[in-house]
């Protein structure tokens, strides 16, 4: 009974200055800091509030043990005694000139039988292992085996037509709908040469490489920026007089007393005399089109994009009428539960972005030069 109001060996209080307080509050809330190291500064300022260290494991999720280590540490050598310590290992063998040649070969030169170096090639021309050429790489972030396509627009009223879409999907004007309007030509009804083997366990479906054409047709659709609803129809051509019979298949589903704005591209069958005038008798109709080489703007092809996906490209179809009766389905089931895409950059964000891309290509070719 003597010894039932031992408590344990006393612990030495733990006192931070203000420059020591302000340090570890620094590190804990500093992003880029290494997570160990955060994780000791959070243990010292919670030691420093007077919580023994068992308390204090049990908040952060670490053992008691730790907490007792960097405790000693701090108050042997401070802030100072919360950094890792130099470990020993084996001295480099590669020096910074030979880590700058494998770079600057990487980027300014290409082995003689390929358009890019691979890891082993490099390897084979430099001596060094593959693991070495890999960490390289790695560390200066170079994928030469990748490769990447773009195409900037040359329309000169670039500018404006992308201020005016952004602005139309960002704040469309009341009493109206938006309408981003375009035709998927040349949808090709493919049939396989020899039948589908359906997935298996550990075993991925699989389709013979070749295959039979059964025909094409062109859908043409509208999808409405605001509500996600997708107006489609299939025509066995996409010339201005199918194009003309779609628009009247718009005007008939959307309601009276709204102005109507679409947004389509430069294509030739959208300008035609025939077009023009029908647009001109309905001057609640207003035509905003697209950069010229820009269809990304245009969100009707990001809702291609999903029907590419998800019906057309693993799709078999024996007939065109049988392609065009999926796609018309796959069109009623979006349409029951339609969801709008978010459109999140402003038209001055997206102006800026190809600004810093113009302004790098040019540095980059002033370089080769």
């Amino acid at each position: 009974m003597a010894n039932a109001g031992v408590k344990g060996r006393p612990i030495a209080p733990l006192v931070l200055s203000s420059q020591e307080r302000a340090y570890l509050e620094r590190q804990v809330r500093r992003h880029r800091v290494a997570r160990s190291l955060s994780e000791r500064c959070r243990a010292i300022l919670r030691c420093a509030v007077g919580l023994p260290s068992k308390s204090v494991a049990a908040e952060l999720g670490i053992h008691e043990h730790t907490v007792g280590k960097w405790r000693r540490r701090f108050l042997k050598d401070r802030c100072d005694g919360l950094l890792d310590e130099a470990r020993p290992g084996r001295p480099r063998t590669i020096d910074d000139d030979q880590v700058a040649e494998v770079i600057e070969r990487t980027l300014r030169t290409t082995p003689p039988d390929a358009t890019h170096w691979s890891i082993r090639s490099m390897a084979a021309d430099t001596g060094f292992s593959h693991t070495t050429i890999r960490r390289m790489w790695t560390a200066f972030g170079l994928q030469p085996h990748r490769s990447q396509t773009f195409k900037l627009s040359s329309d000169p009223l670039f500018v404006d037509k992308v201020r005016d879409i952004v602005g139309l999907y960002l704040s469309p004007p009341n009493r109206a709908v938006v309408l981003s309007v375009d035709e998927k030509s040349q949808i090709q009804a493919l049939d396989r040469e020899q039948p589908v083997l359906p997935m298996m366990p550990g075993v991925p479906e699989r389709r013979t490489h070749s295959y039979v054409r059964h025909g094409t047709t062109t859908l043409f659709a509208a999808l409405d920026v605001a509500s996600g609803f997708v107006i489609g129809k299939c025509y066995k051509r996409h010339r201005a007089l199918e194009f003309l019979k779609f628009l009247k298949e718009i005007d008939a589903q959307i309601p009276e007393g709204l102005a109507v704005h679409i947004v389509m591209d430069n294509y030739a069958t959208h300008k035609t005399p025939k077009i023009k005038a029908w647009l001109a008798r309905r001057p609640h109709y207003h035509v905003h089109f697209t950069p010229t080489s820009a269809s990304w703007i245009n969100q009707i092809e990001r809702w291609f994009a999903e029907l590419t996906r998800k019906q057309i490209r693993r799709g078999v179809h024996t007939s065109v009428r049988q392609l065009e009766a999926d796609i018309r389905t796959f069109i009623e089931l979006h349409n029951n539960n339609p969801k709008p895409f978010k459109w999140t950059k402003s038209a001055d964000q997206i102006l800026a972005s190809v600004k810093r891309f113009c302004h790098k290509a040019q540095q980059t070719l002033c370089g080769e030069l």
